[in-house]
């Protein structure tokens, strides 16, 4: 059962805490929109520029567990602020370094190592937001409803994922860093709002200490392997597809931003349609919904690795984004249900953690299997979801 108090406003609570997702979802995608044009702009090389994001991942793989257990500690709205906190004073810090590299006081390799110092302390903090506000989500919903309550977490990130690119895309018109140094004022106002409005979520209190929660737990070892693998997958598009989309349509650096802008933006929209219609109104187990995503995501990778127009290109994006939509949810519903109430925010950091090592393998991947061949990453990719669609098909579930 959820945990609730007398008087408790719980849809109050979900508005809340899904505005603050909607924030870090569009800083985020802003991020991403610009890096790549971003990095060639400062001589950064595409692994250099791929080795930043794998850095930040890597921080974030190993910091989010502590932060969901210390969400079942100090409780879940702390650790959102310090998420939320962080995450806008490490954006600011971060575009400070490529202002620096970008008026010539700092050289591509200084530059590069500033940048992924920077990265990886601003990863270290803001890693505290998503753990703890699935945990929240958890708090607050039953088993009858925990589906539709992570694909209402993820569809607020996805919908901050529509509004990043559109940022993106409209403020690159004044400079590069411009939708950087917005995203962090808008996460600022944020976290100003869950601070003052978001109720903090009465923790419930075991008396049996709990014992540290492992990612080889077989409760949830079927969902860590499709997390990673699944990640990992995705890390390489989104890290590749900007470069992709410059060098098949020869586009300058801002006509980059604006057109994968574009395509990050139908593809999250595809993702929303995905969590805040699919699955809030159709009752379907976790690994359904991971046995109906994988042959989309396996089209979307045959088209990216083949397409060589703007059309087929954003056709690619748009199926990607319908089917992580449908397998977000039920990745992290499937994880949060195989385990009690008392570990929520320990399961909700080791799920989340997924995200963040398969981003840490991606990026460095994608990128050197793109300096090699540019259709290689997506074919590499394909090569892994086959067996992994093998995987959700053959696995017999209990959830």
């Amino acid at each position: 059962m959820p945990t609730q108090t007398p008087g408790f406003p719980l849809v109050f609570a979900k508005r809340i805490l899904l505005f603050s997702l909607v924030a870090v979802g569009m800083g985020q995608t802003v991020l991403f929109a610009i890096l790549a044009p971003l990095g060639r702009e400062i001589g950064l090389s595409v692994i250099q520029i791929g080795a930043i994001i794998s850095a930040s991942s890597v921080t974030v793989f190993l910091c989010m567990p502590i932060w969901g257990r210390a969400s079942d500690r100090w409780g879940r709205k702390r650790i959102i602020l310090v998420g939320l906190f962080g995450y806008s004073l490490g954006t600011v810090v971060f575009a400070a370094v490529f202002k620096s590299a970008m008026i010539g006081l700092f050289p591509p390799m200084l530059a590069f190592v500033a940048l992924v110092v920077s990265r990886m302390a601003h990863a270290s903090v803001m890693s505290a937001t998503m753990p703890a506000a699935s945990a929240y989500m958890a708090d607050i919903t039953d088993i009858a409803t925990r589906t539709k309550g992570m694909g209402a977490v993820g569809a607020a990130n996805n919908l901050g994922a529509i509004l990043g690119p559109a940022l993106g895309g409209g403020l690159a018109i004044f400079t590069l860093l411009t939708p950087l140094w917005f995203s962090a004022g808008i996460t600022l106002v944020t976290a100003v709002i869950v601070l003052i409005y978001l109720p903090d979520v009465p923790r419930q209190v075991f008396t049996r200490k709990q014992a540290k929660m492992k990612r080889t737990d077989p409760r949830i070892m079927p969902f860590m392997i499709v997390g990673v693998l699944m990640f990992m997958g995705f890390a390489i598009v989104q890290q590749t597809m900007a470069f992709r989309f410059q060098d098949v349509l020869s586009l300058t650096a801002v006509q980059t931003a604006r057109t994968f802008g574009l395509g990050m933006m139908l593809s999250a929209a595809a993702s929303l349609f995905s969590q805040a219609v699919l699955v809030q109104h159709l009752d379907i187990r976790p690994f359904n919904l991971l046995r109906i995503a994988m042959p989309l995501l396996i089209l979307a990778f045959i088209i990216m690795a083949t397409a060589e127009s703007r059309i087929l290109l954003l056709v690619a994006m748009t199926l990607l984004g319908l089917g992580m939509g449908l397998a977000g949810p039920g990745f992290m519903a499937g994880a949060s249900l195989a385990v009690g109430p008392e570990e929520q925010g320990a399961v909700a950091g080791v799920a989340g953690s997924c995200g963040p090592l398969g981003f840490t393998i991606g990026p460095i991947l994608g990128t050197i299997l793109y300096s090699i061949q540019p259709e290689y990453p997506y074919i590499f990719t394909l090569m892994v979801y086959l067996p992994l669609l093998v995987f959700v098909l053959w696995h017999k579930d209990k959830i």
